[in-house]
């Protein structure tokens, strides 16, 4: 689990990649500090595991899966990537819940100035979209930001100067893919306000076989 606070940046030193998935080299510091085989850090917001580490980096497994669903595969050498180590049960949550599953890729395609104020808009498919309110939060390559406006197929956040700079929102361009992660409660909410079973549910409601059916021919 994740608060989308970024530690710091690091660098993709390297990306052998395989058929269908990729290793992922990152040059990193700060977080380095505790790093134990197996545990969770967060790449642009995607949930890695550290198969192997030194003092200047570390090395994760991406499975095919994740490359689908994430801008990952878009990395190269060079890359910046925002770092999140999984948040301590005595740490501070300064963001929201993150969990590091992506839902999905957005494009960003404006950015502009409001005085101290930086805006992003990025375009959304539908399915991530249905989960973003305004006010709300929204995890963006792993920044947890504040939703400030919500149109039909797409949003905009407005940064500080602090969060750009410290994150790889400062090399983001118009046209660039970014990770998208919906917060978490408005998924569980919609999945409790659904049928416990609609497929049971729907055949008990259209079945002729009722306790009266079963009682007249001796059951």
């Amino acid at each position: 689990m994740f608060t989308g606070i970024v530690e710091e940046t690091g660098v993709v030193e390297r990306i052998k990649k395989g058929r269908n998935s990729a290793e992922l080299t990152v040059k990193a510091s700060y977080i380095m500090d505790d790093v134990k085989l197996g545990d969770s850090i967060a790449v642009n917001g995607v949930c890695l595991t550290v198969t192997g580490f030194d003092n200047h980096g570390f090395t994760a497994d991406v499975m095919h899966e994740t490359l689908n669903r994430s801008s990952l595969a878009y990395l190269k050498s060079g890359s910046r990537v925002n770092l999140e180590r999984a948040m301590k049960a005595d740490g501070r949550f300064g963001g929201h819940i993150v969990a590091g599953h992506v839902d999905g890729v957005g494009i960003i395609t404006d950015i502009t100035r409001d005085d101290n104020a930086i805006w992003y808009t990025v375009k959304a498919a539908p399915g991530v979209m249905r989960y973003i309110v305004e006010k709300g939060s929204i995890a963006i390559d792993g920044i947890s930001l504040t939703v400030a406006k919500v149109m039909n197929d797409s949003f905009s956040i407005s940064a500080i100067p602090h969060t750009v700079r410290e994150t790889v929102l400062s090399d983001r361009q118009r046209g660039d893919r970014v990770n998208l992660e919906n917060d978490l409660i408005g998924k569980y909410v919609e999945k409790l306000m659904r049928p416990a079973n609609p497929v049971v549910e729907a055949t008990e409601k259209n079945s002729v076989i009722t306790e009266e059916f079963l009682t007249r021919y001796g059951f």
